[in-house]
């Protein structure tokens, strides 16, 4: 089910546009700004890239557009390049991994799905120190320098790591190896063959060398690769269980917050 145009008049009320292809999400995020800023002009469109040009082509830019990275049809580069508003981004995204350090540039913002009502907060303070509100107008080349933001070139990720034997090291390639875990606040790598090795560096910084394409943080104690997942089943209180391959000694499992990005990313 797609969102449908919501819109309250006000004339003197900031105008914001939110562009989200989740029902739910779109919903969640109007209804708590609605909640922090009730004078505002609120729009809630179809999240996808031809309805939301066709709205910005036919309807007066607002000041401030809530804008989600992963649309329907195409992502938010290619609805920035054919609309080509006037307005200040926001983005919002379910990827906390690698998708907000592309985003988090000059005076752009992020917000991670589920909405958090104290994050949005900050976004819309940091919109109102920087900007003024709606009477100033944005800079000059602010499309242009998003729009190479979005563009930016891939960052490298790491591919091998130096194993450390008795007597010798080895390398070990990132593409042999299955999952990662920590248990004593030591990190292990298990490979696709089920051998382990002990990594010197911790799951959180190992996350920001792996390929978000490739890795998943799936909890405080693993890391796991795409190609390692069997399957995956409800648990409860919300939470998923997931079968990795080699079996990992202990359950799995994939906590409310993070399903959603989780099932992104098993998608993308």
């Amino acid at each position: 089910m797609k969102p449908t145009i919501d819109s309250t008049a006000s004339n003197a009320a900031l105008r914001a546009v939110i562009i989200e292809d989740e029902f739910p999400a779109a919903r969640l995020l109007a209804s708590t700004l609605r909640r922090l800023r009730p004078q505002w002009n609120i729009t809630t469109l179809p999240g996808n890239i031809e309805d939301s040009v066709h709205w910005f082509n036919s309807n007066p830019h607002p000041e401030l557009i809530f804008l989600d990275i992963q649309l329907s049809d195409g992502n938010s580069f290619d609805f920035l390049s054919q609309a080509r508003p006037t307005s200040i981004i926001i983005f919002t995204t379910a990827y906390d991994e690698y998708a907000v350090r592309a985003f988090n540039v000059n005076s752009i913002d992020y917000i991670l799905k589920p909405v958090d009502e104290s994050r949005l907060l900050e976004a819309i303070v940091k919109y109102e120190t920087l900007i003024g509100g709606s009477c100033s107008p944005r800079p000059a080349d602010y499309l242009e320098n998003l729009l190479e933001s979005l563009q930016a070139p891939v960052k490298r990720y790491r591919t091998r790591f130096l194993i450390a034997g008795a007597d010798r090291y080895r390398p070990l390639s990132v593409d042999d190896i299955a999952y990662f875990y920590s248990e004593n606040k030591i990190t292990f790598a298990v490979t696709h063959t089920a051998q382990e090795y002990t990594i010197d560096l911790s799951l959180n910084k190992l996350i920001e060398q792996l390929d978000p394409d490739q890795f998943f943080r799936a909890n405080r104690q693993m890391i796991v690769g795409i190609h390692s997942i069997a399957h995956i089943e409800p648990y409860f209180n919300g939470k998923i269980s997931v079968t990795v391959k080699p079996r990992h000694k202990t359950l799995v499992t994939i906590s409310e917050e993070k399903v959603t990005a989780f099932k992104l990313w098993l998608n993308f």
